[in-house]
């Protein structure tokens, strides 16, 4: 029996690149021996409603391409079906944090050898409320820049944008009163921000959560508590390096539930979109998608079967 894939793209993503090599992308899929056809999102859900409809058309794989946004709506429309296809990553986002935590290459064609050469593994997929989120769920003020980057700025500029929009939001954080509960502990007081990941890469930083599995059952913990803006830039500059888990604002752990109040509005940000506002508490749904990842060794993929819960 031909097994089929089903293409879910973003046509604008990456400066069109998907939409320009279309025709590759499908054709390798063919070589690989899937009967393969796309699908061009045209708006917010679009990802979402194609990704359920190809769950119950029995698709064998879906493939998304496009930005951390594209491939969370993809995962919004795979996560409750019955019938989960296989899922694959054609990266052509801004950071494109979750294809790079899995060292999926950005180039198009080497992404699709990939996909076709790659093999299969069972990943951990985070939920709060009826939301689904595959990378890093996250709030604060520090994370809502990502809402003020207007979506032609950052095809035009790329990641740039953000970091620019960010320092020009610097001067303005300020902190938020917070309940965090996990795994039967508890933090109460004021954050800078705090993130739920599950993976190493965040906003483009590879060491944020250092040492994050994607298929562990336990998301990582980073909470920034109340501090100064001084102390803010010299932490984001520890972060590059990894070495930010070693300061005492910083909060680091691994939990498989999180649970969040606050006393004033929080915004949450999940896999780099607006997911709405907390409370809410987050679960990590252990091995709960099968993806296409390299065949290489990958630090983020969990390979023993003594997972600590």
């Amino acid at each position: 029996m031909t097994k089929r894939a089903r293409l879910i793209y973003n046509p604008s993503a990456g400066r069109e690149q998907v939409k320009k090599q279309l025709p590759f992308i499908l054709e390798k899929l063919e070589q690989s021996g899937y009967e393969a056809s796309a699908h061009a999102t045209t708006g917010k859900d679009c990802a979402k409603k194609a990704a359920k409809l190809a769950c119950e058309r029995n698709f064998d794989l879906i493939v998304a391409a496009g930005g951390d946004g594209t491939i969370n709506e993809v995962i919004n429309g795979v996560a409750e079906q019955y019938n989960r296809p296989a899922l694959g990553i054609i990266p052509a986002g801004t950071t494109n944090d979750f294809a790079r935590a899995l060292n999926i290459p950005r180039d198009i064609q080497e992404a699709c050898q990939v996909l076709c050469n790659g093999r299969m593994k069972n990943i951990d997929v985070g939920k709060i409320g009826g939301q689904y989120f595959i990378n890093i769920a996250a709030a604060g003020t520090l994370t809502e820049l990502t809402y003020e980057v207007p979506s032609k700025l950052k095809t035009m500029i790329g990641q740039t944008a953000y970091y620019v929009k960010g320092f020009e939001k610097l001067p303005r954080i300020k902190p938020s009163d917070v309940i965090i509960e996990y795994d039967g502990n508890r933090f109460e007081g004021e954050i800078m921000l705090f993130l739920v990941s599950n993976t190493n890469s965040v906003g483009g930083f590879e060491k944020l959560a250092p040492n994050a599995y994607i298929n562990d059952g336990l998301f990582d913990l980073v909470i920034l508590k109340k501090t100064n803006l001084a102390d803010v830039v010299r932490i984001v500059s520890a972060a590059l390096r990894g070495e930010h888990i070693h300061d005492e604002r910083i909060i680091y752990v691994q939990a498989s539930r999180i649970k969040v109040k606050s006393t004033n509005e929080l915004q949450l940000n999940l896999d780099g979109e607006y997911g709405g506002d907390l409370p809410g508490e987050f679960v990590n749904l252990h091995k709960h998608v099968k993806m296409v990842v390299p065949n290489k060794e990958v630090p983020c993929i969990y390979e023993k079967s003594n997972y600590r819960k």
